[in-house]
């Protein structure tokens, strides 16, 4: 009779898990703006005539994904084929069933400083610059949407829309002499790609409006203090054995990861649904996402184990 009902569970989980899965990546990699706000293709071949750098992801096998931007010549800021590439690197984590963890960080010791100045000026014209936005402003709230727990590393300076892409992580960390700022003010403008309303789920209205009215600088000590900053990173160069950044990074963030993949992705899943869904929304989709586990491998192995008194 037990085997039966385990059988009967594990052949439930599995029945949901993949009816689940098949809804949760329609409803996570839903687009704030859809082809009849924008012509997503065409904004495309624009954007890939404005070349230089690169954005590179490594999957490794403990399921924790790097994701560098690389343009060091540039401060890392995006290039249009960048913006590109970003779109492509988040379509491909959303498929990674295997994944559990994301890091964002920048090449050669800075993290970004937002959009090439050189892409700016191609696209100055107001359509194109609304267009940008929505395509930017899609692409990260799907990062942002990713079932792996996520952290920036923010090395150097994280300017205007790299300001704006740390917050699209779940949580973010500074090395010693890090700079995260919103500069859009001094440029004449304000956050467009999702930054604002997500520094505000962040650290509220009030300090939303200092940091961005004011163009605050946010150095390590600051960010803990408004609750931007989840940790400070070590300088390896004056502590022996603390590991590069990008270690202690991934050190770090495999306190969050432990276990198999599938129930740190449930996790992140629910925490997704409770902070987008309204209420009754969010509990059904809590319990679906609990059907995905219950009586799965891992639940099973953890009974097995007594893992919960341990």
């Amino acid at each position: 009779m037990v085997i039966c009902t385990a059988r009967h569970h594990i052949l439930r989980a599995n029945y949901l898990c993949g009816r689940w899965a098949r809804m949760w990546q329609r409803q996570m990699s839903e687009k704030v703006y859809t082809e009849r706000d924008f012509d997503q293709e065409d904004l495309k071949a624009k954007l890939l005539g404005l070349p230089g750098g690169s954005v590179d992801l490594t999957k490794q096998d403990s399921g924790i994904g790097i994701l560098t931007i690389n343009n060091p010549s540039y401060m890392n800021a995006f290039s249009g084929t960048m913006m590109v590439q970003l779109e492509e690197k988040v379509s491909q984590l959303e498929k990674w069933t295997d994944g559990k963890g994301l890091i964002v960080q920048g090449a050669a010791g800075t993290f970004c400083s937002g959009s090439d100045l050189n892409a700016v000026k191609a696209i100055s014209k107001p359509d194109d610059g609304m267009k940008m936005c929505m395509f930017m402003q899609n692409t990260l709230t799907r990062l942002l949407r990713l079932p792996l727990i996520s952290v920036a590393l923010v090395e150097g300076r994280a300017l205007g829309g790299g300001a704006e892409l740390t917050t699209a992580c779940d949580f973010r960390l500074m090395a010693p002499e890090s700079v995260i700022q919103f500069v859009h003010k001094h440029m004449g403008v304000v956050p467009g790609w999702g930054g604002a309303a997500r520094l505000v789920n962040l650290i509220g209205s009030r300090n939303s409006v200092k940091l961005l009215s004011g163009a605050l600088k946010v150095d390590p000590d600051f960010g803990l203090q408004v609750n931007l900053v989840d940790g400070l990173l070590k300088d390896p160069q004056l502590e022996e054995g603390v590991g590069t950044f990008l270690k202690q990074t991934e050190k770090w963030l495999s306190h969050y990861t432990k276990g198999p993949a599938p129930v740190v992705q449930a996790m992140k899943k629910v925490v997704l649904s409770g902070r987008e869904l309204p209420l009754v929304e969010a509990l059904r989709t809590e319990k679906e996402v609990f059907g995905t586990v219950w009586g799965g491998p891992a639940n099973m192995q953890a009974l097995a184990n007594k893992t919960k008194y341990k």
